[in-house]
Order: C-alpha cells, then sequence, then structure tokens
C-alpha cells in the first residue's frame, strides 16, 4: 500500500466525508450593497490541521474500532452495541491489500436489500481512497488497479454457499453475523478461504450486534471461549474441543487458528455519542432490547432467569487467592450428560469467588474425583465439597453407591440440600448475592474469568414457564446447579477460621465415613 493510500485510509471521527461541490460565481448585483469589515481572525485562534490529515476519508476511532483494523486472528468478531462504527470498519478493512495483484475478497450480507446499503457506503469512500477503482454493476465487484478484487453479494439461503463452489478468496467478511441463523454460512465459506501468494494472509472478518435469530451460535463461537478482547484458539462450538490439525499432518494436534472478540460500544463513535440523540433512542427500548443495542450485552436474554448478571460487575481478572481463605467446592454430576464442578472461596468480607471450574462429559465417577483431585493439588486445603445427594442412592445395587466410590478415592464430599423448596432457595439465595452490597459497593458473588462455561450458561438459564419461581430445567444447567449446591452449603468466613500466619483453615473432622465429612 503506498504511503499516500496509507493516509487517506485513515477514518475520520465524523465518518467518510463528501467533497463539496464549489459554487458558481454569483453575477454582480445591480443594487449596490453595504461593504463590511471583514473579520479578522488571529493566526492563534484557528485550529491546525496537520498536512498529512489534511486529505483524510476514513480515520480509525482510537480503541476497538482501531484494534478491529490492527487484528492478526484468523477470525475476528467486531460486535456489541449499535452505533459503534462496526459497519465502515469492515468496509475498510479489505482495502489494505488492494493494492495486491492476487487479492481477492468477498462481503456478505443476508439479503439483497441489507446489501445496497453497503455497496452505498462503498461508493462514498472507495474512488476517494483508490485511485482507478472501478465498480461494476453486473459483476457485484470492485476492481483496483492492481488487478485486486472485491466481490460484494449475499447469503439468504444455507443453499446459496454453492454459489461460491471451487472459488478462493483470500478476505471473506460476514456483516451483521447474527442475521444468519445457523453457523452453516460461516462454516462453509471457511473452505473457501485460501490464498496461492506467500505474501498475502488468509482472514475472515465479521460485525454484529447482539441479538437476532444466530445470537445464540455467535455466542458459543466468539463470546464464551475467552474473556473479551483476548484472543484464543479456535473450538467447535459442539463439543468445545480445540479444532486442530490431524493425524498424519506435520503439525498434528496444534490448534488449526485463532479467533477473537473485539466488544463495540457507542461511546467508542465520538461522532455519534456527542450528538445525544441516538442514545436517546436507545434508551427509549425495552429493557433486553436497550441492553443488548446500547450496552452491547451478549449475556441479557428475554425471560432470562439472572437478568442481573453484568460481566462487567461480576467477572474479575484472576488473582492469587490466600490460603488462610475458607475454601470448598461443588459437584452436580452426569455421565450421559455433563458433569459440573466449582471451586469457592470466602473471603474475610464473605464474598464468595468462583475460582476455578470443570466441565466435561461422559466421565466415570472415579476418574472425575481423580480428575477434581488432580486440579487440586496446589490448591492447599479444601475444606468441604458438596455433592448431589441423588449419587448417595443405591439404585438397586449392593455395592458402593457413586458418592462413596468417589470417597474410596480421596475425593471427599457431604450430600447436597435436597429438601422441599431448596431449588427456589438456591435460586434466591443467588439472585441475592449477585446484587450489589451498598456498603462495599461489590456484589457478594464473583466469577473468575477463566470459568467460561458458567459465565455463559448462567445469564442464558431461561425461567421455568410453569413456575417463573425456578429456572427450566430443560436448559443447560449443570454448572447452574453445582453453584446452587455450594450457594446453599451456608460457606463463610469464620474469625475462627483466620490465621494471622497465612495458613490455610482446617478442614472439618469426619464425622460419617458414608459421607466422608
Amino acid at each position: 500500500m503506498s504511503n499516500n493510500v496509507r493516509t487517506r485510509l485513515e477514518l475520520s471521527e465524523n465518518g467518510p466525508s463528501t467533497p463539496r461541490k464549489q459554487s458558481r460565481k454569483r453575477k454582480p448585483s445591480k443594487k449596490k450593497e453595504r461593504v463590511q469589515e471583514p473579520k479578522i481572525q488571529k493566526v492563534s485562534d484557528v485550529e491546525a490541521v496537520p498536512i498529512e490529515e489534511q486529505n483524510v476519508v476514513f480515520k480509525p476511532n482510537a480503541g476497538p474500532q482501531t484494534e478491529f483494523l490492527a487484528a492478526g486472528e484468523r477470525e475476528v468478531l467486531y460486535g456489541g452495541s449499535a452505533g459503534g462504527g462496526k459497519s465502515y470498519a469492515m468496509l475498510a478493512d479489505p482495502l489494505r491489500y488492494m493494492g495486491h495483484p492476487s487479492f481477492s475478497g468477498l462481503l456478505l450480507r443476508h439479503t439483497t436489500e441489507e446489501l445496497r446499503e453497503l455497496i452505498f457506503k462503498s461508493k462514498e469512500i472507495y474512488p476517494q481512497i483508490w485511485k482507478g477503482i472501478k465498480w461494476s454493476e453486473r459483476k457485484m465487484q470492485w476492481e483496483a488497479p492492481s488487478g485486486a478484487r472485491l466481490w460484494m453479494s449475499y447469503l439468504d439461503r444455507d443453499d446459496d454457499v454453492l454459489r461460491y463452489q471451487g472459488l478462493a478468496f483470500s478476505w471473506i467478511g460476514f456483516d451483521e453475523l447474527t442475521q444468519w441463523s445457523t453457523p452453516y454460512a460461516w462454516n462453509y465459506m471457511r473452505s473457501r478461504l485460501r490464498s496461492t501468494a506467500h505474501d498475502l494472509p488468509v482472514y475472515m472478518r465479521a460485525t454484529t450486534n447482539p441479538g437476532g435469530p444466530g445470537h445464540q451460535w455467535v455466542k458459543k463461537m466468539f463470546i464464551d471461549p475467552a474473556p473479551y478482547g483476548r484472543s484464543f484458539n479456535a473450538t467447535d462450538i459442539e463439543s468445545g474441543n480445540v479444532l486442530s490439525y490431524p493425524k498424519g499432518h506435520s503439525k498434528a494436534g496444534q490448534a488449526l487458528f485463532k479467533r477473537r472478540f473485539i466488544p463495540a460500544r457507542l461511546s467508542d463513535n465520538p461522532y455519534l455519542a456527542r450528538q445525544g440523540d441516538y442514545e436517546a433512542m436507545l434508551l427509549s427500548l425495552p429493557e433486553h432490547q436497550r441492553k443488548q443495542l446500547l450496552e452491547g450485552d451478549w449475556d441479557i436474554k428475554e425471560g432470562a432467569a439472572f437478568t442481573e448478571f453484568d460481566r462487567n460487575i461480576h467477572v474479575v481478572e484472576p488473582f492469587s487467592i490466600p490460603r488462610n481463605w475458607v475454601k470448598f467446592r461443588a459437584c452436580d454430576y452426569g455421565y450421559g450428560s455433563y458433569s459440573g464442578v466449582l471451586w469457592f472461596a470466602v473471603s474475610p468480607d464473605e464474598q464468595i469467588i468462583v475460582y476455578r471450574e470443570l466441565y466435561t462429559s461422559k466421565v466415570l465417577a472415579t476418574d472425575l474425583a481423580d480428575m477434581i483431585l488432580d486440579a487440586e493439588d496446589e490448591d492447599g486445603n479444601i475444606k468441604y465439597g458438596v455433592l448431589d445427594s441423588s449419587l448417595w442412592h443405591k439404585r438397586g445395587d449392593t455395592g458402593p453407591s457413586l458418592a462413596e466410590q468417589m470417597i474410596m478415592k480421596g475425593c471427599r464430599w457431604r450430600p447436597s440440600d435436597r429438601s422441599k423448596g431448596s431449588r427456589v432457595s438456591g435460586k434466591n439465595e443467588i439472585h441475592r448475592r449477585l446484587q450489589v452490597d451498598e456498603f462495599t459497593e461489590e456484589p457478594r458473588l464473583v466469577f473468575f474469568n477463566n470459568c467460561t462455561n458458567m459465565i455463559s450458561q448462567l445469564p442464558a438459564l431461561p425461567l421455568d414457564k410453569k413456575n417463573p419461581e425456578d429456572v427450566d430445567t430443560r436448559a443447560e444447567d449443570h454448572l447452574y446447579d453445582a453453584l446452587r449446591y455450594g450457594i446453599m452449603s451456608r460457606p463463610r468466613f469464620s474469625i475462627f477460621d483466620y490465621d494471622p500466619m497465612g495458613r490455610p483453615s482446617s478442614s472439618m473432622p469426619v464425622a460419617d465415613s458414608t459421607f466422608g465429612y
């Protein structure tokens, strides 16, 4: 890319500018006009504009928009609140390669109507940035003098991907990704991503707001696997396994590529934010839509059980937990579905910190016990564990129960509270702990950001339509049950647990060999 093009590709705060037409010379008026003295302005009063910015067409706003254009991951999603400058960032991204003769890009919208908006915006800015670039209405394609090409098209049905069978692109963009109800189009188009030029990288880019028919799969693919803004190895959204090179490949077992989610907010776009009108309109929306479109909240869902959950409040960076804090664990076991294990720490002001999770499927109870004990190697003392009380049931078998099998492995437990009304009481206690304390100005329950499954599942839990006091048990609730068991174990940091020497709190003595405590 030439220095001139690089300069002109910088984005202005006000969005793309349109060249002003020079006014025609006015004919002299026959009527004698009163001559006014010109207003003299001091040089110091005039805001100086650097020479290199005098012809700027598009300057990225500092922060997320700049991060998106500079990102090096194979697949990147730029999303969040409406009005954050996502569409212009998407249009600008492929332009950095238009000087390469081998570049071929494809920018997609879901429908032809939505596509027209992108084409209109591109006609505003592209000719001002790339001298000689031409648009072909017949081919729906931009072509630069270098020979680089950028197609603009739509995919409103899964079968439409077959139009691109046999084609190859070095850059593919999806604008408003959640408009696609399934990941089929995204996954298929990944197979069209390749380049024969060694100096031309391959990328997939997407922009979107939360909500829409594809909200859940986009959230699983880009939002849930890692904290916002952090690069991570791409995973299969069904199994959660890292996508890796197959056996026989020279890189067998290594991660295929990385993904990243870059959040956007209205405040990232100074032009819209300063006006105030757009923000006022978003504030008038119903709560769940307001949280999605104004706050860029991916966790909010209509009919959700825990609407007070906020990643900005309840998710924290991991820190070294003092050894004298009370630690315990809770588990919801299932072989056919999933087993969820959570580890808790209680601070001196009785805030509960969920600092680790284990989420796995089709694992024997004894093997799960080994996995738990391995994870606790460096934890110091775990004061107690809480396990689903149903695991003490013999189920007609004369041998040890599943709970007893785990205890014999050295993984000790006490049974969870299964009394009448315990589910509702547990849910209410979680609500209470999610509230921000008026004295400490902190919630009573927080999660380390490495507990990605717990963080994604809790805000997605729907209410039971027949019993709004409980969550819908048909949802993915295994880690929620573990959370409920732990919260309802009445954890607290007693003054008698405190040791000024920093030694770990003592565990409860074994009272019953059946239960382990």
